[in-house]
């Protein structure tokens, strides 16, 4: 009983030294970032008509099989 608290002592400890995950929540939270800011530039730079249309046509594509023209 000794030993398995001692190794999930261990594993926890070695779990919160680990920064692996770290840098993929960074990554991520990057992306997110430009792809916010993106969207934003392309709603006020080509107009929200244009936008909006190009907006329906990637949810369309993304909705369902046949529906991408």
């Amino acid at each position: 009983m000794n030993m398995s608290i001692q190794k999930f002592g261990n594993y926890l400890q070695s779990f919160l030294n680990d920064e692996e995950g770290a840098q993929v929540i960074e990554y991520a939270l990057v992306v997110a970032v430009v792809s916010i800011a993106l969207v934003i530039f392309m709603k006020s730079s080509i107009g929200s008509t244009l936008f909006d249309t190009w907006l329906a046509r990637v949810s369309a594509c993304l909705g369902g099989a046949g529906a991408c023209v």
